[in-house]
């Protein structure tokens, strides 16, 4: 995995839970270091056993974790980059749905090798979508979750979502669109305002 996925485990953990919390999680893993540099390639099955660690240490079960991660992406204030790479697929939150399918190229503009999974989007009916999502990790579905969940606080939509389990080694997730203007959106400028 992208040493970017292993960071952002590492902030994860530290900024809900605590620098201690890391450090539980670093020994339970057997890292033998307390970080990551994010630009760099890690080692195969690093990812799972830093989950893994994190279920034991948290006393969470893992789908939990891998939500709150999805959620953590977009929402906490250190992650404002993916927000806005997120929100640049689209005005409302349909087109965002939409955008998803192209979300793994956009994210290769900026790091090259960073691959994320493939999605796939269907309407099975006005509001009723399913998203699959090819799996490079076991419970990516439940990051994606945590991820729409998230966007639809920040686009001002209602959504029900549900993990559908694996299908031919892709996670499926049900999006309901129950109301697209249930709240306010959230600000966002495609300008970015410095200073």
């Amino acid at each position: 995995m992208h040493g970017l996925i292993n960071r952002s485990i590492q902030c994860f953990v530290t900024d809900t839970y605590g620098s201690s919390a890391w450090a539980a999680v670093a020994r339970e893993a057997r890292l033998g270091h307390s970080g990551y540099e994010p630009m760099l390639i890690s080692v195969p099955g690093l990812t799972t056993a830093l989950i893994d660690a994190a279920e034991r240490v948290l006393g969470h079960p893992r789908e939990t974790i891998l939500e709150d991660i999805g959620t953590y992406l977009v929402s906490h204030a250190n992650m404002t980059v993916v927000r806005r790479l997120l929100r640049f697929g689209g005005v409302d939150y349909v087109e965002f749905l939409h955008s998803l399918q192209d979300l793994r190229e956009r994210a290769r503009l900026a790091v090259d090798d960073f691959d994320l999974p493939s999605m796939d989007l269907s309407e099975q009916s006005e509001g009723d979508y399913r998203l699959t999502c090819s799996v490079p990790m076991r419970g990516i579905g439940h990051v994606i979750m945590g991820l729409l969940r998230a966007m639809a606080d920040d686009y001002g939509a209602l959504v029900y979502l549900d993990h559908m389990g694996d299908v031919d080694g892709a996670e499926v997730v049900s999006v309901q669109l129950l109301d697209r203007c249930h709240a306010e959106a959230r600000p966002f400028d495609l300008a970015l305002r410095v200073g």
